[in-house]
């Protein structure tokens, strides 16, 4: 059977699903759409072939390559610089329009740019579409015409522009009779088996995201009260599924919507931070390398790297932070209030620098995505916009007993300590009894250390006046 004439080319990134794909939905309409996913070798190179986002990528699309297959179609697996890729594919198909969805981080835009002048210059048209966010750039804007810097008055204009038609769903599959018919290829780039493969626990596709979102949809009303204590598993874990575009921002907009309820409006309001943090990073692209605010680039961290590297492999002798960070050790996550903890400790304790701690999470977490991990690392080190004032300093100790009371958290993680009361365990108390747990003693004094954090702030204050 011939194939009839292929006019465009669909291209996957942070969207890795068939199902109400904006991008591509607009390919199929607009004609015979064939489908690719490049490893660029200039993201690829930094993360590692054994990284656990590589994986998750990896076996998402495996899904999508095999629902192609299905429909007569299949993906174009490839591996290089994607400016290169794209343009060979497109004189290999002699492609009329490529097709993708925005991605709003600075590495993304410069490239998408280049995309476009190398295609212009063979008459190809690009087109990009919003996909991954309800609102984005600066369609959100303050009084002034700028963007909103703090998150309550955001959030609150964020709500107040949303309507239906923000999270109506795009219908892709009316247009699947439009994939172009291809033999299945077999080009299709394998990273290596090693590492954290299988330490992942979480399934990754289209298909297991919507099983996440229908198990969360049981515990979305006791959210606002359940969702800071880590062992009860009571999110939502979609957090990579937004990362990787395996579910649609638009349908769990109307799933939160639709339960209204406390516990879903505290949901929505979280999924409304990763926009205000999304939106801030493409305004500010400086927040990458830099606080937001820049009077805090002169911080004298104490920076000691043997107690860095202490907190990285969860042996700071803080239970509740060393369970934290064995976690995302051994599974690529770590609960959300935990990340806190662990993230105030670091910057307020140990008096590291926040972008230390922010890269050891960019390496490690299986959900991890630049804007909403700037923007949380620079709010719990007080650096950022609408950040935690520097004076409020999280108590391990505190923290860990309000919201690790039975302990059952620190015992999955910190197993030496597992036979402690559920007092003694947020803070074994003797030497003697530390080394016979072989757990270490704690790595600093937390009083003293959080009086240096705020003499280290206030010096630099008084500076600035």
């Amino acid at each position: 059977m011939h194939n009839p004439t292929i006019q465009n080319l669909f291209w996957f990134r942070r969207d890795l699903r068939l199902i109400d794909n904006v991008a591509l939905t607009n390919a199929l309409k607009s004609g015979t759409t064939i489908c690719c996913f490049i490893w660029d070798n200039a993201i690829l190179d930094k993360l590692g072939k054994d990284n656990p986002r590589v994986i998750f990528i990896e076996k998402s699309l495996e899904q999508i390559k095999r629902q192609l297959n299905l429909l007569g179609s299949d993906l174009m697996i490839l591996t290089g610089q994607s400016v290169a890729q794209i343009t060979q594919l497109v004189k290999l198909y002699n492609i009329q329009n490529v097709f993708a969805n925005e991605d709003y981080e600075p590495f993304a835009i410069a490239r998408d740019e280049n995309v476009k002048q190398e295609l212009a210059k063979q008459n190809v048209n690009f087109h990009l579409f919003k996909d991954q966010v309800i609102f984005a750039k600066r369609e959100i804007l303050n009084q002034q015409n700028k963007p909103y810097i703090v998150y309550t008055p955001y959030k609150n204009a964020w709500l107040k522009s949303l309507t239906p038609k923000h999270y109506q769903s795009s219908e892709t599959t009316k247009f699947f009779a439009n994939l172009a018919s291809l033999r299945p290829q077999e080009n299709y780039y394998q990273p290596s088996k090693n590492g954290f493969q299988s330490q992942i626990t979480i399934e990754a596709g289209e298909n297991a995201a919507q099983d996440r979102l229908l198990e969360f949809k049981d515990k979305i009303d006791s959210y606002l009260t359940t969702r800071d204590y880590p062992d009860l598993n009571s999110t939502s874990f979609l957090g990579v599924d937004l990362r990787f575009g395996t579910i649609s921002i638009r349908q769990l907009v109307q799933f939160a919507l639709a339960q209204s309820s406390n516990g879903s409006e505290t949901w929505l309001n979280e999924l409304i931070w990763r926009e205000f943090f999304s939106q801030i990073l493409y305004n500010f692209p400086y927040v990458i390398n830099s606080p937001f605010r820049p009077e805090y680039q002169t911080l004298q961290y104490i920076n000691d790297l043997e107690l860095f590297d202490k907190w990285c492999t969860g042996k700071t002798g803080y239970p509740i932070v060393d369970a934290g960070m064995r976690q995302l050790n051994q599974t690529g996550f770590m609960h959300n209030r935990v990340r806190m903890i662990c993230a105030s400790f670091l910057c307020k304790d140990l008096l590291i620098d926040w972008r230390w701690g922010e890269a050891y999470f960019a390496k490690k977490l299986l959900d991890y995505d630049l804007a909403s991990n700037n923007g949380n690392w620079q709010w719990c080190s007080s650096t950022g916009c609408d950040a935690q004032p520097y004076f409020r300093i999280f108590n391990p100790y505190l923290q860990s007993s309000k919201f690790d009371s039975t302990g059952n958290y620190i015992r999955k993680y910190v197993p030496e300590l597992a036979h402690l009361d559920n007092k003694l365990i947020h803070n074994p108390p003797t030497d003697d009894l530390l080394n016979a747990l072989d757990y270490p003693q704690p790595i600093v004094n937390h009083q003293e250390q959080t009086k240096l954090a705020k003499i280290m702030f206030a010096n630099l204050k008084r500076i600035d006046q």
